[in-house]
């Protein structure tokens, strides 16, 4: 069987070793797999083989805790940014359950956090929340229940959604245009009819009644976006 004749901390990584074999670099090992090897250890193919595979899980798991290091993800995106890098299902597996058992991959904590993330800084609808969820990989009805947590109101957020667009529309004097360009607008980022049409008289009634918002200057109001 072959025989361990060198083990030796790499240079440019100093928590992984490379493992010499009869005199030849075999393979490298993260430094707490290799620390339950010793110089003269022979090692089996099985043994070899199993080593190297936990070697390629470790190599797997440090990439995927980098990519978290960024933003939250879904076990879809886990999954496929794994499999994008050459990686085994089962690999991928062990990978997704060590994840899940560290509390570090939920999809309903995902959802709950994008929801709240794009209604403080970009306000979306439901039906648009719901597609963008839909495409990470999240279960409608784990969107369904992080929605119904949010309480989301789509009125107000219609509003808050089109503050800065209707600025555009300033120079537009009819009702029926001013309703289909913010209403598209509106409709585009999911929010229902219902909300649209509460935004775009909300805004006209604003305009009728002084021609300024109440938290707009003129300065402001005369600005183009």
């Amino acid at each position: 069987m072959p025989k361990i004749t060198r083990l030796e901390r790499q240079k440019r990584n100093k928590e992984r070793v490379n493992v010499y074999l009869d005199g030849e670099f075999a393979f490298g090992l993260a430094i707490l797999e290799a620390a339950r090897l010793r110089v003269g250890q022979e090692l089996s193919d099985d043994e070899i083989r199993t080593l190297k595979a936990r070697d390629t899980y470790h190599k797997a798991f440090d990439r995927v805790l980098r990519l978290l290091g960024r933003r939250a993800r879904t076990e879809r995106e886990i999954r496929e940014y794994l499999r994008k890098h050459g990686y085994t299902d089962e690999v991928v597996e062990e990978v997704v359950q060590r994840l899940h058992a560290l509390n570090l991959l939920d999809d309903a904590a995902f959802a709950r956090e994008w929801i709240e993330n794009r209604t403080r800084h970009r306000p979306r609808g439901r039906q648009a929340l719901i597609s963008e969820l839909r495409r990470k990989g999240v279960a409608q009805e784990t969107i369904e229940a992080a929605l119904d947590d949010a309480s989301l109101d789509e009125r107000t957020l219609a509003i808050e959604a089109a503050e800065r667009y209707v600025i555009r529309l300033q120079t537009i004097d009819d009702y029926a245009t001013f309703a289909r360009k913010l209403g598209s607008y509106l409709a585009r980022r999911g929010f229902s009819w219902e909300a649209a049409r509460h935004a775009v008289n909300h805004y006209w009634q604003l305009r009728t009644q002084d021609n300024v918002r109440p938290d707009f200057d003129n300065e402001h109001w005369n600005t183009e976006e």
